[in-house]
């Protein structure tokens, strides 16, 4: 007797059984077959394709809706003038005149678009180290001088000195050269070799130098002993290093038992927000608020992220260059501190913080993002901070700068040593 033959199932009823088998009985005898198996995993990838795409093709739905309504007519410009215009058109200009026009059209004066030379000095400045060979050149026509060499930097231990005037790079003469022109061309890869030409004392001498990382020093520091033990720190900037150099110099300082502080923010732009917070942290106990940042939705206080605490007398010195963080720093100790006095005149009064976002070919754009109030909720900007004791520099001082000729610094010094 022949038997039946097994009736194929359908995709209905492979699905009908695959419910049963996940929703009745899990000690069902019941099984699939090798192709029913087969099935429901298509039947999933497909079910998977399919609500992808649905997402995707919505995504870009909603972004060529965004296009249409925000940008259609940026991007027809940009293809009708590349297309259409007379004359040949350097696409990568246009797009940077672009990019340029629209943060300058903020009226922002702290908003800016900046070409590739000027971001790469600036993330030197914020990051507080660059790849190179450590040399500080200004240009006299026909070369570039050396007028400072880092220590430790790959110059001073391949032998360049002051003075020097490089001549060549690589072979290369580099005569009327600016000092953006051949700062390019000394840089390069960390561990590469660079031939450095100069002419020292009328004689050309050829240096191999292997280029390096160079830490920026943006703090630096002494100690003045008289009838007191006073210790002086200078903060140029607030790089991603100045924390880790602060902390270094003053506890060197504090081991020579200083019984007061100099603060010495004259002349610092400003930078990271977080190296301020870190510096300002070391002086006040948790719970203190050291500043507060506003931006559109909601208004945030910064407190102090440390234990620590000091109250030795301080004095922090500000001038018209002290900016941004300088001036939260110095606004900081005014309200907060109980023995600090703020020597100089007053700060720039730079309320703001800017983002940097990168763009392609090395450019970008640092713009505007919030507010900054101090900690008790003042905004300073166009007015900055107000010294309690005001001074202004002398003339002596800028035709020979030194600690003794510097008014606002020894004025600190005398307040100091009242105070103690």
């Amino acid at each position: 007797m022949r038997g039946k033959k097994k009736k194929k199932k359908s995709i209905k009823q492979v699905w009908n059984h695959m419910k049963k088998d996940l929703f009745v009985d899990k000690s069902s005898k019941n099984s699939f077959s090798i192709i029913e198996v087969i099935i429901i995993i298509l039947i999933s990838i497909l079910f998977g394709i399919v609500i992808g795409y649905l997402l995707t093709f919505r995504k870009d739905a909603f972004s060529t809706i965004l296009m249409n309504e925000n940008t259609k007519e940026i991007v027809q410009t940009y293809h009708d003038i590349i297309h259409n215009y007379y004359d040949d058109v350097d696409s990568n200009e246009l797009k940077d005149a672009a990019i340029k026009g629209m943060v300058e059209s903020l009226h922002d004066p702290y908003s800016v678009y900046m070409d590739e030379h000027s971001t790469s000095s600036f993330m030197d400045t914020v990051d507080g180290s660059f790849v190179g060979i450590g040399v500080v050149i200004q240009f006299e026509s026909p070369y570039n001088r050396i007028i400072e060499i880092m220590e430790n930097s790959p110059a001073s231990k391949a032998g360049l000195m002051v003075d020097d005037l490089i001549t060549k790079v690589d072979g290369q003469d580099v005569k009327d050269f600016s000092g953006a022109d051949l700062t390019p061309l000394i840089r390069g890869e960390d561990g590469a070799k660079v031939s450095i030409t100069v002419l020292r004392n009328d004689t050309e001498k050829t240096f191999e130098v292997i280029r390096g990382t160079v830490e920026l020093q943006s703090v630096t520091s002494t100690i003045f002993e008289e009838d007191s033990t006073i210790g002086y720190i200078s903060i140029q900037s607030f790089s991603t290093n100045t924390t880790s150099q602060f902390e270094k110099e003053l506890k060197s300082l504090e081991k020579k038992n200083i019984d007061a502080l100099i603060l010495d923010v004259r002349g610092n732009p400003g930078g990271h927000l977080l190296q301020t917070r870190e510096i300002l942290s070391m002086f006040f106990p948790k719970k203190t608020v050291l500043y507060q940042i506003e931006s559109k939705d909601r208004n945030q206080k910064i407190y102090s992220s440390s234990k620590e605490k000091r109250e030795y007398p301080i004095a922090v010195l500000i001038d018209s260059s002290s900016a941004s963080a300088a001036e939260i720093f110095a606004s900081c100790f005014q309200e907060n501190y109980k023995n600090a006095i703020i020597v100089g005149y007053s700060s720039y009064g730079k309320g703001t913080v800017q983002k940097t976002q990168k763009l392609t070919g090395g450019t970008s754009i640092k713009y505007t993002t919030q507010k900054w109030l101090t900690s008790k909720g003042e905004w300073l900007a166009g007015r900055g901070v107000i010294p309690d004791v005001i001074i202004s520099q002398t003339d002596d001082y800028y035709k020979n700068p030194s600690y003794e000729s510097d008014v606002i610094l020894q004025k600190a010094l005398e307040l100091l040593k009242e105070s103690m």
